[in-house]
């Protein structure tokens, strides 16, 4: 299924200049996983300390779209600059869920939305993360597959929250847009566990 995940080559080929300075400047892997986090730390209490501002609404997209480069860097700086570690690896796959539940979940402060929808976003995109994870554990690649995948997410809250920012009328149309998104995110667990197991089952024959 598309996803954005998709335009990731994209994306990185307008990284890489940046990605290279960096590496010259002797900035590490680890350290922009671990800013990504702290970013989105900050976005999260912005939220928080004024959940229903336009302004901390607005902050939302333009966190989700630094640390969407900010993840991109790492993983250049890892792979073409001979940084990869099994430290950058745990940090990699804590920092994703971690940096989506601190800023996700400050969006159950907000007027008139179901705060269980937003809980249960950051729950099943954590379990979806784990599902492509532990696809390694039974002999698999690491899956990506969508259609609710990290960028995915970061493109449909991130969306969210800059028209209710802009002025749109807060209405059903957002918990409707959550629902949509746990059932996208079950999709999700769902073609990576497919995923894995095709992989799996194809290997050894």
């Amino acid at each position: 299924m598309p996803s954005v995940y998709d335009l990731k080559p994209r994306f990185q080929a307008l990284l890489r200049p940046v990605v290279n300075v960096l590496a010259h400047a002797g900035i590490t892997a680890n350290q922009v996983t671990i800013a990504a986090v702290i970013l989105s730390f900050i976005g999260g209490a912005l939220i928080v300390w004024q959940p229903n501002a336009a302004w901390s609404l607005l902050i939302l997209p333009l966190v989700l779209f630094l640390r969407m480069g900010l993840n991109a860097i790492d993983g250049m700086l890892a792979r073409e600059h001979a940084q990869q570690s099994k430290l950058g690896a745990i940090l990699n796959e804590l920092g994703d869920v971690v940096a989506d539940a601190a800023l996700y979940l400050p969006l159950a402060l907000l007027s008139n939305i179901l705060p269980a929808l937003v809980v249960l976003v950051v729950l099943l995109a954590t379990v979806s993360e784990m599902m492509g994870v532990v696809a390694v554990q039974i002999g698999a690649k690491r899956q990506y597959q969508g259609p609710m995948g990290k960028s995915d997410r970061a493109f449909w809250l991130g969306a969210m929250a800059l028209a209710l920012g802009l002025g749109t009328p807060f209405g059903a149309w957002v918990n409707w847009l959550l629902m949509v998104v746990v059932l996208l995110l079950l999709v999700t667990i769902i073609n990576r566990a497919k995923g894995a197991l095709k992989e799996v089952i194809q290997s050894k024959s």
